[in-house]
C-alpha cells in the first residue's frame, strides 16, 4: 500500500531489452545524459541526441570537456529513459562506446542542421559516440501490491 494515499501500489518487473530495441527506444526521446571523465572524476552532462544508423549524435561546444574525451577516442557512457513514477513503467537504455569527433565538413554541416542545440551557445562541434556495448530494461507493469495488514 502506498502510506500516503492507502491505495495499492504498482508493481513492476525489468524486462531486458535486445541491442535494437534499446537502440531504437533511444531515438524516440531527444535528451538523454552523457557520462565521461574530466580531470580524473566522473562527470555527467544532459544533452540533446539523434540516433543515426546506431551511432549516438551530440553537438558541443569548443574547449568543452566532451569534446576534449572525443579528440581522444575515450569510452564514454551514454542513458536517456523514459519512466512513469506514478505507474512506476517504461525503460531505461545505457550504451558504453567511443566518442570520436565528427572531422569530415559534410558531415558535420549535415548534423548540425539536424540537431538544435538547446542551450544559447556557440555548439558547433558534433561528437558520434559509437555503441559497443547496449543495455536496456523496459519496467513492465505486473500487478499491484498491497502491504499486509497490521
Amino acid at each position: 500500500m502506498n502510506p500516503a494515499s492507502c491505495e495499492p501500489v504498482p508493481v513492476a518487473r525489468m524486462v531486458e531489452l535486445s541491442r535494437d530495441e534499446a537502440l531504437k527506444l533511444l531515438g524516440t526521446v531527444p535528451l538523454g545524459r552523457v557520462a565521461f571523465t574530466d580531470q580524473a572524476l566522473p562527470t555527467i552532462r544532459p544533452v540533446n541526441h539523434l540516433v543515426i544508423e546506431g551511432d549516438i549524435i551530440v553537438r558541443t561546444h569548443d574547449g568543452s570537456a566532451l569534446l576534449g574525451r572525443a579528440l581522444l577516442s575515450e569510452v564514454v557512457a551514454y542513458e536517456a529513459d523514459e519512466i512513469d513514477p506514478a505507474t512506476r513503467t517504461g525503460w531505461s537504455v545505457v550504451v558504453t562506446g567511443t566518442a570520436t569527433r565528427v572531422a569530415d565538413a559534410a558531415e558535420l554541416a549535415h548534423y548540425q542542421r539536424l540537431l538544435t542545440p538547446w542551450v544559447d551557445a556557440e555548439v558547433g562541434q558534433v561528437v558520434r559516440i559509437r555503441p559497443e556495448i547496449v543495455s536496456g530494461y523496459r519496467l513492465v507493469r505486473n500487478r499491484l501490491s498491497s502491504a499486509p495488514s497490521t
